[in-house]
């Protein structure tokens, strides 16, 4: 049974995904690949390893168990190559290592030269892969490091070692930085972003719902028994009540400044690379320990097991909360922050996954928890100035326990939408729009039933049915039906409450023509997209778009089905759809290392990596969806526009469009 979870957990987990396995000195062994014909099809290649003075580089002898060297090649070379031998010219050496439980180890020390010897099927044009290998100083172990090799075959069968790895690629390089297109000088001056507006709507929204998720935490049977006894002790062993109110005033500041310091990491994240949240949000195995979390804590909030913060750390801040002066108070919230967090954790959780999943960055994240803080500490300056008002304060009971199972089923809700995210960025098809709705479907009966009384848990008394509870339930009644017709292959199907939400229309299991909205004439096809729009003679409508988001989703359900709209699109522009968040590898070839104008160096490995990079380079911008109005030579037509729900706004922004292309061929 699960007993702790770290409160830390939540805030390292998006950063775990974006650290790679490498020594930040140089490395402690220097490969070198050579190659030489050996008979027809049968080469040998070479592998030799400088080892740096005091390393140990394990052998490839060694078992799968154990530590070792690995050569391994590409699926596509293990399916035309056949290993005929594996030879290593070295010292081997061998012995018992303590470090390890006196396990036997196989190493070399110095150099080693590795020869295999292979067979080529014919037409074998590359022996692509990798050299994955270990080694060891002292009790020093670092992680596994890859060395790529390559080696190319020409038509008349000699071989060569060429550089392995990603490489810079200056045609690559000129495909994705598109110098026809100037930002400053669209033909018509309609349109725009408007990205400090929507940045400071946003960055509102987002305070909203961290004030919210706050309030909620208050309800909570951690934080809501805590406001009287607090207040009262600030307001009773203060000497003076001008005394008592500025400690509980401190106190409230310090909970506030607690909550958005732990948003400062991704400040520095969010600055090193703009696109990196975007990555993070959508990053397959985050979203997936995202959902595995959840359902943890909605067990949890179900009181299968209860999950608390080391009892070590939290006693250990709480002795130092007795310190006196402004540091006992810091460490009193502090306290406050860790003991709270087995009800407070989720509601944490959620707001970070929601800011990483949106556009306003790091800086939401932080105005998120700056509302939840908020929220938090007012209750407590508020009742220290004004402690007649703790009488009105409705005392603690079963209906806390109440707030913390609706939470449960919440939770659950929220579970199913980050397995969504995982879903279709690999596409796997496992969670369809159909699914999606079903299971909320569930969990909103079982949710009504709870609230009704109907069903119950067994460390709950009798429910008294307040006007409060029915409410809550006829609320989420209501909406559990609204879910219904989500089911069905109809016209209802599209439940615009809850648009960008669940999967797509065309994500569904009567299939993506199921239901006819407005389709891409080209996917993740730029060049193709410029090539079909010149063939026409049309203006490309560009749609930096992205499997997981929400707000794409929107305007694809709500604004582009609009008659109009859909007409504009489909008869007087070439759509292209781009999804910046797509992890559909590009092939070997197609792989390469960009240099951004800041000289940092970025791996292009996957579809979304070259849009995501062509939006950031060209448009100056990372949020989606982004439109962008382009001529079939690249010439902007007008401002790009973001999100836009008005659609009488975003009609006038596609017209502007066509008028300026209309003026480019006069």
């Amino acid at each position: 049974m699960i007993k702790k979870i770290y409160f830390i957990v939540l805030f390292l987990l998006s950063t775990l995904f974006t650290i790679q396995a490498q020594d930040s000195t140089a490395p402690k062994v220097q490969w070198q690949f050579n190659a030489a014909k050996k008979a027809d099809q049968e080469y040998i290649l070479t592998y030799k390893a400088n080892i740096e003075p005091g390393w140990r580089l394990f052998s490839t002898t060694a078992k799968d168990d154990e530590l070792n060297t690995r050569i391994g090649f590409d699926s596509a070379t293990t399916a035309n190559l056949t290993v005929e031998s594996t030879i290593e010219n070295g010292q081997l050496k061998q012995q018992k290592e303590p470090v390890l439980d006196n396990a036997e180890i196989k190493f070399f020390e110095n150099q080693v030269e590795i020869t295999v010897t292979v067979k080529a099927k014919e037409g074998l044009g590359k022996i692509r892969g990798a050299v994955t290998y270990m080694f060891m100083k002292g009790d020093e172990i670092p992680s596994p490091v890859e060395a790529p090799f390559l080696f190319a075959i020409d038509d008349k069968g000699a071989i060569s070692a060429k550089a392995g790895g990603l490489q810079e690629s200056a045609e690559a390089a000129q495909a994705l930085k598109r110098t026809s297109i100037d930002m400053n000088k669209p033909v018509k001056d309609c349109g725009g972003t408007g990205i400090e507006d929507d940045r400071s709507k946003s960055l509102m929204g987002i305070f909203i719902l961290g004030f919210l998720g706050g309030l909620i935490g208050l309800l909570t049977p951690c934080v809501f028994p805590m406001i009287p006894l607090t207040v009262s002790f600030f307001t009773k062993q203060s000497p003076t009540r001008k005394k008592g109110i500025f400690n509980a005033v401190m106190y409230g500041f310090f909970i506030l400044l607690i909550y958005v310091i732990l948003s400062i990491p991704f400040h520095f994240l969010d600055s090193s690379n703009p696109e990196i949240l975007n990555t993070i949000s959508t990053n397959v195995w985050l979203n997936i320990a995202f959902f595995v979390i959840f359902v943890v804590f909605a067990l949890s909030f179900f009181g299968l097991f209860e999950i608390t913060m080391p009892g070590g750390l939290a006693n250990k801040t709480d002795s130092k909360a007795g310190s006196g002066g402004l540091g006992g108070i810091f460490f009193m919230a502090l306290t406050l922050a860790l003991v709270s967090f087995s009800c407070t954790g989720p509601i944490l959780g959620s707001l970070l996954a929601g800011s990483l999943s949106t556009d306003g960055g790091a800086m939401q994240l932080s105005m998120g928890m700056a509302g939840f803080g908020l929220a938090l500490a007012l209750p407590f300056t508020i009742f220290a100035l004004f402690p007649s008002l703790l009488q009105s304060l409705p005392r603690s009971g079963g209906w806390l326990t109440s707030v913390k199972i609706v939470l449960g089923f919440l939770e659950l809700a929220l579970a199913v939408k980050f397995l969504s995210n995982a879903d279709l960025v690999q596409h796997w098809g496992i969670l369809k729009r159909e699914v999606f709705f079903g299971i909320w479907i569930i969990i909103g009966i079982l949710l009504t039933l709870y609230l009704f009384g109907i069903l119950r848990f067994k460390h709950e008394g009798k429910p008294k049915l307040t006007k409060i509870r029915l409410t809550l339930a006829i609320i989420f009644l209501a909406f559990t039906l609204y879910l219904v017709p989500g089911l069905t292959n109809s016209k209802y199907a599209n439940r615009a409450l809850i648009s960008g939400f669940p999967p797509p229309l065309t994500y569904s299991i009567y299939g993506k023509d199921a239901f006819k909205g407005v389709e891409a004439q080209v996917m993740n096809d730029y060049e193709k997209g410029l090539k079909l729009a010149k063939e026409l003679n049309k203006p490309i409508l560009l749609d930096f778009t992205g499997w997981a988001c929400v707000n794409c989703r929107k305007m694809e359900e709500n604004v582009w089905p609009v008659p109009e709209i859909k007409e504009i699109i489909e008869k007087e522009y070439v759509l292209v759809s781009l999804y910046v968040d797509d992890r559909k590898k590009l092939s070997p070839d197609d792989q390469f290392v960009y240099t951004l104008p800041d000289g940092s160096k970025k791996d292009i490995k996957t579809i979304g990596d070259v849009y995501a990079t062509l939006q950031s380079l060209n448009f100056t911008s990372v949020s989606q969806p982004l439109y962008v109005a382009i001529t079939p030579d690249e010439k902007l037509l007008t401002r790009p526009v973001g999100y836009t729900p008005n659609e009488k706004e975003y009609k006038e922004w596609l017209e502007c469009g066509l008028e300026a292309f209309k003026q480019v061929q006069k």
